[in-house]
């Protein structure tokens, strides 16, 4: 694969979160959702967070030639407003 290729845009990442909470798959990320939003965060900001998460996963994906781990996905979901679970990334 090209670098151009292997590069996942935020508006791609956005639809997927989108798609998710649709599809009620994974649940978390629905859960997420409220839970931010119910702290006062806006819907917009909320997915903007939801969708950094999933591409910190995709990244190690990438980069690990890994499958998708949902179980780290979901934790980082879980630290979200906060991301400073991204500096160590």
């Amino acid at each position: 694969m090209t670098e151009q290729s292997e590069f996942i845009d935020e508006a791609t990442l956005i639809e997927t979160i989108e798609n998710q909470l649709e599809e009620g798959n994974p649940k978390k990320v629905t859960e997420t959702l409220m839970r931010l939003m119910m702290t006062g965060t806006a819907r917009e900001d909320a997915i903007q967070a939801m969708a950094c998460a999933l591409a910190i996963e995709i990244f190690d994906v990438m980069k690990n030639d890994a499958e998708f781990n949902l179980k780290r996905y979901s934790e980082h979901l879980d630290m979200l407003p906060d991301l400073s679970f991204m500096e160590g990334e």
